[in-house]
């Protein structure tokens, strides 16, 4: 084979390489977590977790005196935007810790949990909730990352991490409560795309109570699910995705019915929710960002991680469904490049995503 033809072929393989990426194509072993990885990723929550502006408030002003900076109403989560961009940060950084011992940032990490994870400040976050006009605040969003930050710390074998979670403890058993105390209430599930998705919220919720034996909680989440979804069929997912949605409305819900049904009655259910996933020639085009500097479309990158997410969860589940993390990756192969020197719009959260959807995909999401 001559030099110009050798060439030439590089050419042709690196303009197809990046075209494919572009289009969303998945790039095999492209995006993988990995240490190097990792001390990318590190980077986002570690620069954004304790900037305390910009920063969307999100309770209620009874007056003049409550115009409050946000670092004194929530003394922990008060950077990354809002308070629930800043619980999630920290699950990152909890998280990278935990699986890469060896991260070039580790120190910095650790100096940041333990100067903020205090009983003190935890107690300011405590007493904020337990406000009457507070008791929705973050429901169920933010209650759900609350929950995994809580779970991924007792998970996590080390000193620091132990005494962290004690520290947390009483505002994560709060937060439990609350979900039993909402739960009966909430005649009908939420089925947006957003903040608000009650099938999201009871997910991670879910996996609390089931690591921590809460029996109380994981039996109501079950009934309610089971209420809410059981009987739907047929989910519209070619009307995915709505214009900010950073969570897929149907692979949500099969990511919370995958989880509380045994698998003769889940199978069953999928099969009549979303009949189309058995297809080993099924897709759906990657969620397009029309631009990554405004805050709400920005919310599509998540998209793309969230249903990722879900799509290998039920991959590694259940192997008559493994030609999905084809799709997957394609979903985390568009918005991937994009979480290191994005926009603070998306850098405050979307690291968080990432770092999920790729435990998710090597099955590490337990």
């Amino acid at each position: 084979m001559s030099l110009r033809s050798t060439s030439l072929g590089c050419v042709l393989f690196m303009t197809f390489w990046m075209s494919a990426l572009h289009a969303g194509a998945a790039v095999p072993g492209s995006h993988q977590l990995n240490l190097a990885e990792a001390n990318k990723l590190v980077a986002l929550p570690l620069n954004c977790i304790e900037k305390p502006y910009p920063y969307k408030v999100g309770w209620v002003l009874r007056g003049a005196e409550d115009l409050k900076p946000p670092s004194v109403v929530h003394p922990v989560f008060n950077g990354c935007y809002d308070w629930h961009s800043a619980v999630h940060a920290y699950w990152s950084l909890v998280t990278l810790a935990r699986q890469f011992p060896e991260l070039e940032k580790t120190d910095a990490v650790r100096s940041v949990l333990r100067r903020n994870l205090t009983p003190q400040k935890v107690a300011k976050e405590l007493a904020f909730f337990h406000d009457e006009r507070n008791t929705a605040f973050e429901r169920t969003y933010g209650w759900a990352w609350l929950l995994k930050l809580q779970l991924e710390l007792q998970q996590w074998k080390d000193p620091l991490a132990e005494q962290l979670a004690a520290n947390l403890r009483p505002l994560s058993d709060l937060i439990a409560q609350r979900y039993l105390e909402f739960l009966p209430r909430l005649v009908y599930p939420v089925r947006v795309g957003v903040h608000g998705n009650t099938a999201f919220g009871l997910s991670f919720a879910f996996d609390y109570a089931t690591h921590n034996e809460n029996s109380a909680l994981q039996s109501l989440i079950t009934k309610r699910a089971r209420d809410f979804y059981l009987e739907d069929r047929q989910c519209p997912i070619a009307w995915e995705p709505s214009g900010y949605d950073f969570l897929s409305p149907c692979l949500e819900e099969m990511g919370l019915m995958l989880r509380i049904l045994p698998e003769k009655l889940f199978l069953t259910w999928l099969q009549g929710f979303l009949p189309q996933l058995a297809d080993p020639d099924f897709t759906i085009d990657t969620a397009e960002v029309g631009d990554r500097t405004d805050g709400k479309l920005v919310h599509l990158d998540g998209l793309n991680f969230s249903r990722a997410w879900n799509l290998y969860l039920l991959a590694n589940r259940y192997p008559q469904y493994l030609h999905l993390k084809d799709l997957a990756d394609r979903h985390v192969a568009y918005s991937y490049p994009n979480l290191i020197g994005d926009s603070y719009e998306g850098g405050h959260w979307l690291g968080s995503f990432a770092i999920h959807a790729l435990n998710t995909s090597r099955n590490q999401q337990e």
